[in-house]
């Protein structure tokens, strides 16, 4: 469709922590930090392993606990290093279909949320299935890259 796309992801290892409680934008900003030092050799083989995008947010209705999530580079999907902080952990996403819009320039919670429900809307007057109760938050850019910045909402299909 011109307005979203139906993507189908293969089971993979995330690095994930949960910010609870603050807001999403803080909850970002904390959870990014947390993960960055697991990559940045904060593990149990003190190993430094790439950054890799997307880094995503699971933000849930009604809800102020934010899951922020690295995905695992390739090289180390089969068997990547354990985190040494207890509130950073491994997880496995199991495959899915998702329901994906992308958009430019720099995502706020708000922006996020707004094109969350502009994909919403499309996909119930579509009559597309989708899991409604939680959506997540993908960023592809550095900060400090001003132009042509990429940012998507994910809905999973039911």
């Amino acid at each position: 469709a011109k307005d979203y796309e139906l993507r189908q992801y293969e089971t993979a290892k995330w690095v994930s922590t949960v910010i609870r409680g603050e807001s999403q934008k803080e909850a970002m900003r904390q959870g990014f930090w947390k993960l960055f030092h697991y990559i940045q050799g904060k593990n149990e083989r003190e190993m430094k392993i790439d950054m890799t995008v997307p880094v995503t947010c699971l933000v849930k209705s009604g809800c102020t606990d934010f899951k922020i999530s690295f995905f695992v580079p390739f090289e180390q999907q089969d068997s990547p290093p354990q985190p040494t902080d207890s509130d950073v952990f491994v997880e496995e996403r199991k495959a899915a279909a998702i329901f994906v819009r992308s958009f430019g320039g720099f995502a706020s919670p708000e922006k996020y949320a707004e094109e969350a429900e502009v994909l919403a809307r499309t996909l119930r007057n579509r009559g597309q299935p989708f899991h409604e109760d939680f959506f997540y938050t993908a960023g592809y850019d550095s900060p400090f890259k001003l132009f042509n910045r990429h940012n998507e909402v994910w809905y999973f299909k039911k």
